[in-house]
């Protein structure tokens, strides 16, 4: 990834394909096999995206679009997504049917903003390559019926990379982009990622919900609290703010955080995302803490001067005192996720050492409920 100059935007497989949708259609319906070709963006305006391959094939036409992150990569960064486009009878006049195909998941739990059952195209990426194809058709005058299948190969093997499992889509990859675009380290993906998984949870009738900052801290999470479904349990990453107040808005009757004493710093400063390029460690302010804790002098005028977080606790004279620090850091954080997720959960947290050991867990009962 570049880093000594602005970061390069990339498009969404939503994007990746309308562009192979519109390709095809082109093909089909007009006999031009182009090498790129004009989208419309759900977010408004459009882009230019170029075609891998454009083929007629029986009663049909195919092309693909190969998915481009930008300088913010995920799992799909360089999928061939493509799309076969083909007069549909049972389609009503100008109607273009968006269907999956290999690799395109299938939605199993409920929750998500598409139903049970159907391919899991999510509805901004659907109604983007139906206005591809229905602008193909409009430049070429057909007015019959029309279908679209989105097909990802490999889709299959990309999703177990992903929280679709978790979120019951099987068999492949989502079709994605509320805007179109990716723009790197915006947050936005995986906050949209946060909602989802915590609609599925509130469909599935699941009251807790439990979040961790990656793989590790939670499944040092679900092994302390082994009662809390796999559903329940949201891979939030730096999204602190975010996550609590989305939570709390879905009326979680509690909300419990798993997090390790790198993040639990960012956590107790108040800040809304615990990125590196959000916000710095305050080391002055974990010196503070440090005496909080009882730490002696000496050693809470070097925490000021740490590395890392992870450096300042492996200052700590002993296990006692580790954890003392833990202990003064999860209350004033604590204080932050009441803020953040105000008055109706219930909100705990839980910090692990960096060897997985329990530091210390702080609950505060919801006020609005009188606990």
């Amino acid at each position: 990834m570049r880093t000594d100059g602005p970061l390069r935007e990339g498009f969404t497989t939503g994007t990746a394909a309308a562009g192979a949708a519109k390709a095809a259609a082109r093909l089909l319906l007009g006999g031009e096999a182009l090498a790129s070709v004009d989208v419309p963006l759900p977010g408004g305006g459009r882009l230019t995206v170029p075609v891998a391959e454009v083929r007629l094939e029986d009663g049909g036409a195919f092309a693909a679009v190969v998915k481009d992150g930008g300088d913010d990569p995920d799992v799909t960064h360089g999928a061939r997504i493509g799309c076969r486009v083909e007069p549909w009878p049972l389609a009503a006049s100008g109607e273009v049917v968006v269907a999956g195909g290999e690799g395109v998941g299938r939605v199993t739990l409920p929750g998500l903003p598409v139903a049970v059952g159907e391919p899991a195209i999510n509805p901004a990426p659907r109604a983007q390559i139906a206005a591809a194809v229905a602008e193909a058709a409009a430049l070429s005058g057909f007015a019959g019926g029309l279908r679209a299948v989105v097909t990802v190969p490999g889709g299959e093997a990309m999703a177990r990379k992903t929280l679709n499992p978790r979120l019951g889509i099987v068999g492949g990859i989502s079709i994605l982009g509320a805007t179109g675009i990716v723009r790197p380290f915006s947050h936005a993906a995986w906050e949209a990622s946060i909602a989802e998984a915590l609609d599925v949870a509130r469909a599935l009738g699941h009251e807790v919900a439990g979040f961790s900052t990656g793989r590790r801290s939670e499944a040092l999470l679900r092994a302390m609290l082994p009662h809390l479904p796999e559903t329940a349990c949201v891979q939030a990453a730096d999204c602190f703010a975010f996550a609590l107040g989305a939570a709390a808005k879905r009326q979680f009757r509690e909300i419990v955080w798993a997090a390790y004493p790198g993040k639990l710093v960012k956590m107790a400063q108040g800040l809304p995302n615990t990125h590196a390029h959000k916000g710095d460690t305050d080391f002055s302010a974990l010196a503070g803490w440090c005496r909080q804790a009882d730490w002696p002098e000496a050693l809470s005028r070097q925490a000021a001067t740490a590395n890392t977080a992870r450096h300042a606790f492996e200052m700590a004279p002993g296990a006692a005192a580790k954890a003392a620090l833990a202990g003064v850091l999860a209350r004033a954080a604590l204080g932050h996720m009441r803020r953040f997720a105000g008055p109706g959960p219930d909100v705990e947290l839980a910090v692990f050492d960096f060897d997985g050991a329990l530091l210390v867990r702080e609950r505060s009962p919801s006020p609005a409920r009188g606990g």
